[in-house]
C-alpha cells in the first residue's frame, strides 16, 4: 500500500483544505496522475500520484481541513507493507515496541537530505528550517502515526532512563516550549508523546508557572497589582512569558492570520537560536547598471526580463563556493556543521498575502538569462499562490531585495537553519571619491546577517568585499 500524504515542505504551510478530488475509490490511477488538489495560504497545489495502483480509500471529503503529515489517499500498489511520500517511498520503519505499529521515519523527500536529521528510529534529530525577513516555514515530521495492529492506544508514562517515543514535532514543541518529555504522558500508540500532549503538558506548567506568580504577588515580592503577572499568559519563545496587551480605549483588535503567526513563531525561532550578526559595504555598481542596460534589449528578444536580482544571485553564488560557511546549516545535536554541496537561492517575494521565498535550485548550474527566468517565473506564481510545493522548500541561503521598497540597508533574519541571508537595497546615485576626484556613481547597499556560530568577521566581511568586487566587475562576474 501507498499512503499518499499532505508533505511538509516548509514555508510555514502545516495545514490546508482539500480542494478537488480526481479519483474515486476503486478507479485504476497512474504514476503522475493528479490525485486532489489542495489550498493552501499560499499555493494551490495538484498532488500527483507516486505509483501505479488502485485508489484505495479516500481519508477526507472535499472541503475538508488536512494538516501536514495527515494520509489523504491510500493507493494499492501491489507492494508489501506501507510506503508514503513522506518517507520518500521507502516502507514506514517500525520503533522496537514490538506491536506491529509503524510510524513516520523521515521527512519530506522535497527536502534536502543535508537539511534532514532523521526521527527517533535514527542517529540525529530534526532540524528545523525556519526564519527570515521574508515568510518561510518549519520542515517537521507530521504527529500523524499510522496504525498497523489495530490495537488501541492507551495512555503510557514516560521512563525516565530510557528514550521517549515521541514524533519530531513533539519533540521540537516541547524544546521551544521548555517541556522535559521525559515527564510527559504520551497518548499515542505504544505511548507514543504528540503535540497534543506537550501541548497540554506546557499549558499545566503555565497554570503552575501562575499560581507561583500569583503567590510571590500575594507574599509581597514587589509586583504591582495588574503588572506583568496580569499581562502575561503562558510560555513563549526562549521561556519568556507571552505578553497580553491590556485592554483600552481607542484600539483595534484583529486576530492574527495564519500566515502572520507563522511568522511571528518563525522570527522569534531564527533570534532566539542563531546568534545574529551583520557586516555592511556599498558597491559602485554603475558598470553593471551600464551592463544592463546593454544587454536588457537583447534579454527582450530573448523573452526575458533581466533584473539586477539575477546579477546578485550570480555573485552570491560565486562567493558561497569559496566562503562555505555561509552555505552551512549547524547540526546541534550531532554538534557539527553541515556543509552543503548545492546552491538553492531563496529569493523573497512580496504578495498580496505576505512575502514568500520560493527557491531557485541548482542556481550555479544556471547562467543570468536562465536565473533571470526563473525569477520572473517563480515571482509571478508566488503572487497567484500557483507555486509547487518544493518550490517553497530547500533553500540554502536567501536573497531579500528590499531596495524594491526604497530602503537601503537593514538587518535581515536569517532563515533558520541557514547561515546567511544577504539584503539589497535601492541603487542610488551619490557623490564617490574616485581618482581623487569627486564624481556621481551609482551606489548599492549590501548588508549581510550571518550566525556567529558556523563564520566568524572577517571571513563574513571577505564575503561581502568579493561580492562587492564582482558587481562591480560584471565582465569577471560573468566568467566566474
Amino acid at each position: 500500500m501507498f499512503h499518499v500524504k499532505f508533505a511538509d515542505i516548509g514555508e510555514g504551510i502545516h495545514e490546508g483544505v482539500l480542494l478537488k478530488l480526481f479519483f474515486n475509490e476503486g478507479d485504476t490511477v497512474k504514476e503522475g496522475d493528479s490525485l486532489f488538489t489542495l489550498e493552501t495560504d499560499k499555493v494551490n497545489a495538484e498532488i500527483p500520484s507516486p505509483v501505479d495502483g488502485v485508489m484505495k480509500a479516500i481519508k477526507y471529503k472535499v472541503g475538508s481541513k488536512v494538516h501536514v503529515g495527515d494520509v489523504i489517499v491510500v493507493i494499492d500498489d501491489g507492494e508489501p507493507g506501507i510506503r508514503s511520500n513522506m518517507e520518500g517511498g521507502e516502507a514506514i520503519t517500525e520503533e522496537s515496541s514490538g506491536s506491529g505499529s509503524t510510524v513516520e521515519a523521515s521527512n519530506s523527500a522535497a527536502t534536502p537530505q543535508l537539511d534532514q536529521q532523521a526521527a527517533p528510529a535514527v542517529k540525529h534529530e530534526t532540524v528545523e528550517e525556519k526564519g527570515s525577513t521574508s515568510v518561510v516555514g518549519q520542515i517537521e515530521i507530521s504527529d500523524e502515526v499510522i496504525a498497523s495492529s489495530g490495537e488501541a492506544s492507551a495512555p503510557v508514562a514516560a521512563v525516565s532512563n530510557k528514550r521517549v517515543l515521541a514524533t519530531p514535532v513533539a519533540r521540537k514543541m516541547a524544546k521551544d516550549l521548555g517541556v522535559d518529555i521525559q515527564t510527559v504522558v504520551g497518548t499515542g500508540p505504544q505511548g507514543r508523546v504528540m503535540k497534543d500532549d506537550i501541548r497540554k503538558a506546557a499549558e499545566a506548567k503555565g497554570s503552575v508557572a501562575s499560581k507561583s506568580s500569583d503567590a510571590q504577588t500575594s507574599s509581597g515580592s514587589g509586583m504591582p497589582s495588574g503588572g506583568a503577572a496580569s499581562t502575561a499568559s503562558k510560555e513563549g519563545r526562549g521561556g519568556y512569558p507571552k505578553y497580553a496587551v491590556p485592554q483600552m480605549d481607542r484600539v483595534e483588535r484583529v486576530p492574527m492570520t495564519m500566515l502572520r503567526k507563522t511568522i511571528a513563531d518563525n522570527m522569534a525561532l531564527s533570534k532566539f537560536t542563531i546568534p545574529h550578526t551583520a557586516v555592511m559595504d556599498e558597491a559602485d555598481v554603475s558598470e553593471l547598471v551600464a551592463f544592463r542596460t546593454e544587454a536588457k534589449e537583447l534579454a527582450s528578444a530573448e523573452g526575458v526580463k533581466l533584473t539586477y536580482l539575477a546579477f546578485f544571485i550570480k555573485a552570491v553564488v560565486a562567493g558561497l563556493k569559496k566562503y562555505k560557511g555561509l552555505n552551512a546549516s549547524l547540526d546541534e545535536v550531532a554538534e557539527e556543521i553541515v556543509y552543503k554541496q548545492f546552491y538553492n537561492i531563496g529569493i523573497a517575494v512580496d504578495t498580496p498575502d505576505g512575502l514568500m521565498v520560493p527557491v531557485i535550485k541548482d542556481a550555479d548550474r544556471l547562467s543570468v538569462f536562465e536565473i533571470a527566468e526563473k525569477i520572473e517565473d517563480l515571482s509571478a506564481r508566488a503572487r497567484t499562490k500557483s507555486l509547487k510545493l518544493d518550490e517553497l522548500g530547500g533553500g540554502s541561503f536567501t536573497i531579500t531585495n528590499y531596495g524594491a521598497v526604497g530602503a537601503s540597508f537593514g538587518v535581515p533574519v536569517i532563515r533558520h537553519p541557514e547561515a546567511g541571508i544577504l539584503g539589497v537595497g535601492a541603487i542610488v546615485k551619490k557623490p564617490v571619491v574616485k581618482d581623487d576626484e569627486i564624481v556621481i556613481r551609482s551606489v548599492l547597499p549590501l548588508s549581510l546577517s550571518f550566525d556567529h556560530r558556523i563564520l566568524d568577521g572577517a571571513d563574513a566581511g571577505r564575503f561581502v568585499g568579493l561580492v562587492k568586487h564582482l558587481l562591480e566587475n560584471p565582465k569577471v562576474l560573468l566568467m566566474s
